[in-house]
């Protein structure tokens, strides 16, 4: 192995490791007030920005199981659209191990916050910030 091979093969392990076994993937969300399980989110990297789309809603009995997003922004794209495949997390960029700069959007309340996420004893933590205000929800993975 030569002194180019082996360099490359160390500067692209840790965006490897962080792409296979960090963020990206699925993810099960838990509501930070209930603990129940809320959907199942895939997070993805396109065009160096990380984004996240509802794949699955976990409903109760009587609850629409296919909503749309009445609440979002009457300026945003994603009002009045279907939730399930709905992009809630936008923009992140990789700084370090976490991911920030992007949003995060709660759709049943049609809130967008700015968002950082990383993760934290093999847990995805989302944090939603708003002004001084956040909230820290921890995320499951989906095997």
């Amino acid at each position: 192995m030569n002194k180019n091979t082996l360099l490359y093969i160390l500067l692209l392990a840790p965006v490897w490791a962080f792409g296979q076994s960090g963020i990206t993937g699925t993810w099960k969300t838990i509501d930070d007030e209930t603990g129940e399980a809320k959907s199942i989110v895939d997070i993805y990297e396109r065009n160096g920005n990380f984004y996240g789309k509802i794949v699955k809603l976990f409903r109760n009995p009587g609850q629409d199981p296919d909503p749309i997003c009445g609440e979002c922004p009457e300026d945003d794209p994603r009002y009045n659209k279907k939730v399930i495949g709905m992009e809630i997390i936008k923009d992140m960029k990789r700084e370090g191990d976490k991911l920030v700069g992007g949003t995060v959007l709660k759709p049943d309340e049609g809130k967008i916050y700015n968002c950082k996420i990383w993760i934290e004893d093999g847990k995805l933590k989302v944090r939603g910030y708003w002004g001084f205000f956040y909230r820290t929800q921890t995320w499951l993975r989906v095997e």
